[in-house]
């Protein structure tokens, strides 16, 4: 554990914290954490980092616990793992998961953690993460789907000081950026959060001058237990005793195993949340497992809570101990080292489904539908036409689930503040055209509120190069809830320049690709919530008029309409009215053919052959009995 060196030891006064400043504090932290993110995005020069926004800031208390922020704080793991002292001008780096308990998912996230000292005397904690556009390893991009472990995936660095007591360590950085098929954006993107890191430090400390050091302290005090009575209030009138359940599946993990099932039980003992994993699948020895950090699945599900609940509550770390999630050693979730995490967004994305229909199941009045299901990956690299190496990392967008407030959004992405990479920038940038980029009709699940539509990306390659993929939701489907429909499933097509076409599977390596063939990139749709006969009929006319729903499509909702929208008003009646009829009772959800139906005819629906029964690796195994533990009747990888 870290050992902090402060210069001074008395401890600041608790102080009273009047209402007004209490507040004041708390939006000027919020806006710290605003800076933070502006100063990354605008000095960063990766896609991913600059375009896309894929890094998170934290400002956190003395205690690591979170301030501000999104994914909760990774201080605490941190500073648990890290064997060392840590003094006034450090800052230290890892981007290896199982050396911070999960609080960066894989090893392309790098995070910086900076302690911020006040006249001697450690005041709290900065931190930020960004995804370094390739770190070495396999492939391109170092997101290999057919990694074994984490040492074939790049370069792994444990936590150490990039910054000694203010002093830049330059031939540890040397070392890193060396790695790295990407050197240049890596340095900018290196210095870029390092900057952020300093930024919210420089508001910690302008605060304390300001309202004086003790206040501060005293006013973080008061945050957290603010928000830790807002969340027991919550979890006492919201949150049933009785324990519900919810499992949901990912399809298979690039190795020909799966589905992989993430199950969890939920229940309330007295003012606490319990959430189990107990039935969950054991850990791939393939790419998809995912090392979840028990706070930030706490911060999920506080999210969730505060904006189905009460969006007036600011979020913080306050509420963590009215959680308790309990992840068995050697599943797919809480995985042995050093098994590969590249692929963890699947199951990262799918979190937040299992959420929904956890606290959905809880109350029926917030049940959301599936659709935040996946995070789709594409890579495309090679040489240039004027021989330049390129390097392509793009994140795209799936359908957003229909919900209890309206439709899901069409096309959108997993994390609400990332954006995509505009065309006009990939065109430039890259040997690449984009024919196609729009929204597929009839791809959202039907209901009263449909589910978002997925995105077709048409790529047409420019040059000669290779292509890999990170996807999912080919084979389950996202469900619908109350009587929607689930979303269409994703799909990926290779047009050959040649004319010949091929599908291609959701998670891929290597493809090679020459100038002239295209890849056609479907992404999955949102699950539909409710009756898709009780859809209002301005509603329907306007997709149609949008082109988001077909004239054929939107019989799905008893509606009878033309091309242009006009709406059959008797024929839509009576349409209705026999399907009312004919239909069956009405389920809380439809999460399409069962699993073993699916698999059944798996290659006549999708084109691809139907994953086999999961297995464990020898090396979780291996570790499972020398600790006394087992996964019954799971079988071991031959490896």
């Amino acid at each position: 554990m870290a050992q902090i060196i402060e210069t001074n030891h008395t401890p600041w006064p608790e102080v009273e914290v009047d209402p007004v400043t209490l507040d004041v504090i708390e939006n000027a932290l919020q806006n710290a954490r605003v800076q933070m993110d502006a100063i990354l995005f605008r000095t960063a020069i990766s896609p991913i980092i600059r375009e896309q926004r894929d890094g998170f800031p934290v400002l956190a208390n003395r205690e690591g616990m979170m301030l501000a922020g999104q994914f909760g704080s990774p201080i605490d793991g941190f500073v648990h793992t890290y064997d060392g002292e840590v003094e006034e001008g450090d800052v230290l780096l890892t981007n290896d998961p199982y050396a911070c308990e999960g609080a960066i998912s894989h090893l392309n996230d790098w995070l910086f953690c900076m302690p911020v000292f006040y006249q001697g005397r450690l005041l709290g904690w900065t931190a930020m993460f960004g995804h370094m556009s390739d770190i070495a390893g396999m492939t391109p991009a170092s997101m290999p789907v057919t990694a074994t472990d984490q040492l074939q995936e790049g370069i792994v660095i444990p936590p150490v000081k990039v910054v000694a007591k203010g002093v830049l360590q330059r031939d540890l950085i040397k070392l890193a950026f060396r790695n790295s098929r990407t050197p240049d954006w890596n340095e900018a993107d290196f210095f870029a959060i390092l900057s952020a890191c300093r930024t919210g430090a420089a508001r910690l400390v302008e605060m304390a001058d300001r309202f004086g050091a003790d206040v501060l302290i005293s006013a973080q005090n008061r945050l957290l237990e603010r928000n830790r009575e807002a969340m027991r209030n919550l979890i006492m009138t919201t949150m049933p005793e009785k324990p519900v359940y919810f499992e949901d599946w990912i399809c298979d993990d690039a190795m020909g195993h799966g589905p992989y099932k993430m199950a969890c039980e939920m229940r309330r003992e007295g003012e606490k949340l319990i959430f189990d994993f107990a039935k969950t699948s054991p850990q791939s020895p393939g790419c998809i497992n995912f090392y979840l950090n028990e706070r930030m699945f706490k911060m999920f599900c506080g999210q969730f809570m505060v904006n189905v609940f009460d969006p007036q509550i600011v979020l913080n770390d306050g509420y963590i101990d009215l959680i308790d999630v309990r992840i068995p050693k050697g599943c797919l979730l809480n995985p042995i080292a050093p098994a590969a995490l590249n692929g963890r967004t699947h199951a990262l994305g799918r979190i937040f489904d299992i959420i929904s229909g956890l606290f959905g199941s809880a109350n029926s009045d917030f049940l959301v539908a599936a659709g935040f299901s996946d995070s789709p990956h594409f890579m495309y690299s090679g040489y240039s036409p004027k021989d330049d190496w390129f390097l392509l990392f793009q994140i795209g967008f799936g359908g957003i689930p229909g919900k209890p407030g309206g439709d899901g959004p069409d096309g959108h992405s997993l994390w609400p503040k990332f954006r995509n990479v505009p065309n006009e920038y990939i065109e430039a940038y890259f040997p690449i055209r984009i024919e196609r980029f729009e929204s597929i009709p009839d791809t959202g699940g039907a209901g009263k509120h449909r589910g978002g539509n997925g995105v077709r990306t048409e790529y047409a390659f420019e040059a000669d190069g290779q292509i890999s993929i990170h996807d999912d939701r080919w084979l389950t489907y996202p469900w619908g809830v109350k009587g929607g429909k689930p979303g269409t499933r994703g799909r990926k097509l290779m047009v050959r320049v040649d004319g010949s076409t091929e599908i291609i599977p959701s998670k891929i390596d290597g493809i090679k690709v020459k100038a002239g063939d295209r890849l056609i990139f479907d992404t999955w749709g949102g699950g539909g919530w409710g009756d898709p006969l009780e859809r209002d009929l301005d509603a329907v006319a306007y997709d149609i008029k949008a082109g988001l729903v077909s004239v054929e499509g939107a019989r799905r909702y008893g509606v009878v309409a033309t091309a242009d929208g006009a709406i059959d008003a008797a024929a839509t009646t009576a349409l209705r009215a026999e399907m009312a009829a004919s239909r069956g009772p009405v389920d809380a959800f439809d999460f399409g053919p069962p699993i073993a139906e699916l698999k059944a005819r798996c290659f006549e629906e999708t084109g691809l052959q139907p994953p086999v029964e999961p297995q464990l690796s020898r090396i979780a195994t291996a570790w499972l009995r020398k600790n006394g533990m087992a996964y019954p009747d799971t079988a071991v990888a031959a490896e």
